[in-house]
């Protein structure tokens, strides 16, 4: 018997529900009360069922026109106004974000200055043209590479890529053939 009550759940719901009423779906279907614009009816009430609430019911079943503000409000938690209003925590975070990307940017340039040295050699014009150079003598990757955009006999670049080639290649690749 206790197996199939706490298997529906029932208990649990009837725990975080208490003595309030349940008046609707709510989120997921739960019945947790939660002002949102995106589900403005909550699941619950907002208060446990009293003698006072009692008479306020009575009166809402009429027109709501004849409730007072107090009267309106004494049912929820909040109003549209103020569950919809902006809240300071946006300045937290945002100025949390800023502090971490600035710690960010200032590591990485300790680091660039303190910790790395000199480039390799190898990025330098004259190495990286003499790479080139030697790529496109060993014809490397012939079928998608480098190699396959240059034409041999003309010993000029075949396409709009190999034209930074051929400024870079022609000029070292005649003084070596020659």
């Amino acid at each position: 018997m206790t197996r199939r009550r706490f298997a529906s759940g029932g208990d649990s719901i009837r725990l975080m529900v208490a003595d309030r009423e349940v008046v609707g779906h709510g989120i997921n279907g739960r019945p947790i009360y939660f002002d949102s614009p995106d589900c403005p009816f909550p699941a619950i009430r907002y208060q446990e069922v009293n003698s006072k609430l009692c008479a306020l019911r009575e009166k809402e079943l009429d027109d709501w026109k004849n409730l007072s503000l107090d009267e309106k409000k004494h049912s929820f938690c909040q109003t549209y106004a103020e569950f919809q209003h902006f809240t300071p925590e946006w300045k937290i975070c945002l100025a949390v974000a800023l502090w971490l990307v600035s710690v960010g940017i200032a590591i990485s340039i300790s680091m660039k200055t303190m910790l790395y040295g000199k480039l390799p050699q190898t990025f330098d014009d004259e190495r990286q043209s003499a790479q080139l150079r030697r790529i496109i003598q060993l014809q490397m990757n012939p079928i998608t590479g480098l190699s396959s955009k240059w034409c041999y006999q003309e010993n000029k670049s075949n396409s709009i890529i190999g034209c930074h080639l051929k400024l870079n290649f022609s000029k070292a690749y005649t003084e070596v053939h020659s």
